[in-house]
């Protein structure tokens, strides 16, 4: 898990039309739950290439898209300079060791980057100091999944454990839904995902 090193190499052959299909359907999810948010920062954490905070632009004052392989923030920072995006912005940073000290936002959105996460009270936490008060953190991921075994990810998260943890932290309000059944979309096997909103 947390191997940055896959993920640098990968990066420019990561936009295939099914992590595009599947980007779209997460982002009409996480614009389902916004509230005001023209007026509101958002970060889309663990973005990868940006397939899911591109499609978010228009949703927010702001974007930033934050990862921690060097070559996906390339790839956007690329895309924001090709169409001359003004209100979004990168940041290369790996927040299981390096700090969010000036770093704020009234929305963050992670979708399918819990997986990939090993110590996830620890970063969750970081998320909740970097929320403005009243923010919320929206976590995309997929529901506990028994037919996937692999070390290199979690294999899927059951809500009522991830929302207990979320309320350890401090987080409120906390909702969580299945939004999505897909074929052969979590390691080769069908799957669900789950759309989870936690306030500060």
């Amino acid at each position: 898990m947390g191997n940055i090193d896959i993920f640098e190499r990968i990066a420019s052959s990561y936009d295939t039309n099914e992590r595009a299909e599947i980007a779209k359907i997460a982002a009409n999810a996480i614009r389902a739950q916004l509230i005001d948010a023209s007026t509101k920062d958002a970060i889309d954490f663990g973005c990868g290439t940006g397939l899911i905070g591109m499609h978010m632009l228009n949703d927010f004052k702001s974007v930033l898209f934050l990862d921690a392989a060097q070559n996906m923030v390339d790839q956007i920072q690329h895309k924001i300079t090709e169409f001359n995006i003004q209100h979004a912005h990168t940041l290369c940073l790996n927040i299981e060791n390096e700090s969010l000290a000036n770093v704020r936002a009234d929305y963050i959105f992670m979708a399918q980057v819990l997986l990939h996460i090993e110590n996830i009270e620890f970063v969750l936490t970081r998320l909740y100091d970097v929320l403005n008060e009243g923010g919320h953190l929206l976590i995309v991921d997929f529901d506990k999944n028994e037919n996937v075994a692999t070390d290199m990810v979690h294999n899927g998260f059951e809500q009522a454990e991830l929302s207990s943890l979320l309320a350890k932290i401090g987080y409120q309000n906390i909702q969580s839904k299945t939004f999505y059944h897909g074929e052969k979309i979590f390691m080769a096997q069908d799957a669900s995902m789950f759309i989870m909103d936690g306030q500060k």
